[in-house]
């Protein structure tokens, strides 16, 4: 048996104590030497099929811990004052270190079996699986990392003085740095405002408009779109023109003939169907931009997660002409209770309006939050949290493409796949995103419904969207189960 065999069936061993209850959520695992002497096999093979149940949601592993079991009943099994290090029910394989006989994959518990707990039983009386988008995997972030980021925070010393309405200068040059490792542009530190979130980032920019224009701004957005940024937008005073979204992201030929003064853009993945603007319309954008006036809002929320193709450049490592906004932060990557967010803002008019604008306001952000980011950024811990969730995110992809390819739905198409953390789902016929979403909300799966993104009904067809940072690959095997069940049961065309 080869090595790959060997790691898919510890894999798959593990996987099954964890379905039929054996391992509950809490419990330790044998560090990867013992368990490697236990089974006769290379400890890189335990360490691959760690790894890999790792990035699948079933354990955590931590550098210097004992890897814990993280999905199954959800109850932690009760402490008994002390760890244990065994791996229950696990055999040995034979003298000449075959793995064979360590799992049988298709007995009770595993994934894939109908008879698995996890797929049975009254909804009543399992755990809600909240599949809506925007919540990213908080947990994941090391303890150790998490803990030296707020000492830090409450290790700075106090000081009688007001906070700097821009941010404090530590965190907006961490954030310098990080713009150029990861978005390829390095703009100077007074160009950097801390904000409360984006969609106090959109009102601030907004609220600079105004006092530029002497009026309320007239704001191209996607549509569908970024609901929570719209409301944003139409809350600080701003008249929201809707633009449809192609292959390429948003319609140049209709933002072409749509008179604005600025225009919101998810260029790197759309939200929510997920397409990605090519370079060449990158440039088409900016120099309309440039030619008209017109201000663009780059809304990078989910940048950081590739999960096909190349990286893309931000906008505004391609800006020339000082015409974008970036806007980025921290609710996709860490955690959305933070509320911390960032813009760059370009050099003139349009800078100047919107640094007026926060000085104007005040400092938003607690410094204690600011200082614990910096501290993050500084020592790699962020960089090194950002590769083991690409990795967790990458795998949960990869099994929704998989379990979508193989679902048997005419006409069942996923996207926004390429990249973030969430995917669409739509289909032809009469069954609604509404319906689709009630049925399977009774069955204890929480989505968001399509339409609700769009401004002008109908644009996107019938379809859910599904968040998949924040739950185990056994909770998002369960989702599709009943997502998909609620798409036949609704009405998806049967061809």
């Amino acid at each position: 048996m080869d090595q790959s065999s060997k790691v898919s069936v510890v894999v798959a061993r593990v996987r099954s104590l964890v379905h039929d209850g054996t391992l509950r959520a809490g419990d330790p695992l044998p560090s990867t030497r013992a368990l490697a002497a236990e089974l006769g096999v290379a400890r890189g093979t335990v360490v691959a099929a760690y790894d890999q149940l790792d990035g699948e949601g079933y354990i955590r592993t931590r550098p210097g811990a004992a890897a814990r079991v993280l999905a199954g009943s959800g109850v932690p099994r009760p402490s008994t004052g002390r760890a244990s290090a065994h791996l229950p029910a696990v055999a040995a394989p034979g003298d000449t270190g075959d793995a064979v006989g360590l799992a049988d994959p298709s007995r009770p518990g595993d994934p894939s079996d109908p008879g698995d707990p996890g797929n049975s039983g009254d909804p009543g009386d399992r755990a809600v699986v909240d599949c809506r988008p925007g919540i990213p995997a908080v947990t994941a972030i090391s303890d150790r990392d998490w803990r030296a980021a707020w000492r830090a925070a409450a290790d700075a010393p106090l000081r009688n003085a007001l906070s700097d309405p821009a941010g404090l200068t530590a965190l907006r040059e961490q954030l310098v740095a990080q713009l150029g490792l990861a978005r390829g542009f390095t703009p100077s530190v007074a160009r950097i405002v801390v904000a409360a979130g984006t969609s106090e980032a959109l009102s601030l920019v907004v609220e600079a408009l105004r006092a530029r224009l002497g009026r309320a701004p007239r704001i191209a957005v996607e549509d569908p779109g970024y609901r929570s940024g719209h409301r944003a937008l139409t809350s600080a005073g701003a008249e929201v023109v809707p633009v449809p979204v192609g292959a390429d992201g948003i319609d140049l030929t209709v933002l072409a003939r749509t008179p604005v003064d600025a225009v919101l853009v998810s260029p790197t993945h759309q939200y929510p169907l997920g397409s990605v603007m090519p370079v060449g319309q990158r440039r088409a954008l900016l120099a309309h931009a440039a030619a008209t006036g017109t201000v663009v809002l780059e809304d990078d929320y989910d940048s950081e997660f590739r999960h096909r193709g190349s990286p893309v450049p931000a906008l505004a490592a391609l800006d020339t002409d000082g015409v974008v906004v970036h806007l980025g932060g921290f609710s996709k990557t860490l955690d959305p209770r933070l509320r911390c967010a960032y813009v760059v803002v370009p050099s003139g008019a349009v800078g100047a309006a919107v640094l007026a604008a926060r000085t104007a306001r005040g400092a938003v952000v607690a410094e204690p939050v600011q200082v614990a980011l910096a501290h993050l950024l500084r020592t790699g811990a962020f960089r090194r949290h950002l590769g083991r969730i690409r990795r967790d995110y990458t795998h949960r992809r990869e099994r929704i493409a998989v379990r979508l390819a193989t679902s048997g739905v005419p006409g069942l198409e996923a996207r926004a796949l390429t990249g973030g953390l969430h995917a669409v789902l739509t289909w032809p016929g009469p069954g609604t995103g509404a319906a689709v979403l009630a049925r399977a909300a009774a069955d204890g799966v929480l989505v968001a419904d399509l339409a609700d993104y769009e401004t002008v009904r109908g644009r996107s067809g019938n379809g859910v969207v599904l968040g998949y940072g924040a739950v185990t690959l056994p909770e998002l095997d369960r989702a599709l189960d009943v997502v998909l069940a609620a798409v036949r049961a609704t009405g998806a065309d049967p061809g």
